[in-house]
């Protein structure tokens, strides 16, 4: 699935294979539908798939995205749409995930619904999501992938992949360049 490439200017890995934007409808965080493959057309978007009550790397990830849009001019800024797809509705409330993502990057985009939607979107971009569980000490987990996708607004596919570990720096790296319509 992924290429090393000396060539690219990104530092995330760069996809073999480009995946198409999930056709994905859901409610966002005003309660309204909102179409993936439409309302993000022609944008470089970034996909994340998480949950706002998970203890480690969504709320790093979606973090350290925050903190290297913030670096980016405001011009910069909207060309970029970053997506959240909730993979635990039940809790997931538009409410909830608005407070949650208001505190990471006020102008993200928050989408929860069904969470059979939410998994046939992810399966085909290979990240994996499992049905919430609610644990002994009535936490809940809900295991799911930690890759960001980015689709690149020449053609609405994923060039672009970073995972859990990927740093503010690489994030505020690659951002810049995808805001410039850099090609991967």
């Amino acid at each position: 699935m992924r290429k090393e490439s000396s060539s690219s200017a990104y530092q995330g890995s760069v996809l073999s294979k480009h995946f198409d934007k999930p056709d994905l409808v859901l409610s966002d965080t005003s309660g309204q539908p909102f179409d993936l493959r439409k309302q993000t057309a022609g944008h470089a978007t970034l996909l994340f798939f998480g949950y706002t009550s998970c203890p480690d790397v969504c709320p790093t990830t979606m973090g350290d995205i925050g903190v290297a849009m913030a670096k980016l001019p405001a011009d910069e800024q909207k060309k970029i749409d970053v997506v959240f797809v909730s993979t635990d509705p039940v809790r997931d409330t538009p409410k909830v995930l608005r407070t949650w993502l208001d505190s990471m990057g006020k102008g993200f985009i928050g989408l929860t619904g069904d969470l059979a939607k939410v998994k046939a979107a992810a399966r085909p971009l290979g990240v994996v999501v499992q049905d919430p569980v609610v644990n002994a000490d009535g936490t809940v987990s809900s295991a799911h992938g930690a890759q960001v996708l980015a689709f690149l607004p020449q053609d609405d596919k994923a060039h672009l992949l970073w995972l859990g570990s990927s740093t503010v720096e690489t994030y505020a790296h690659d951002l810049a360049l995808l805001a410039k319509g850099v090609p991967a």
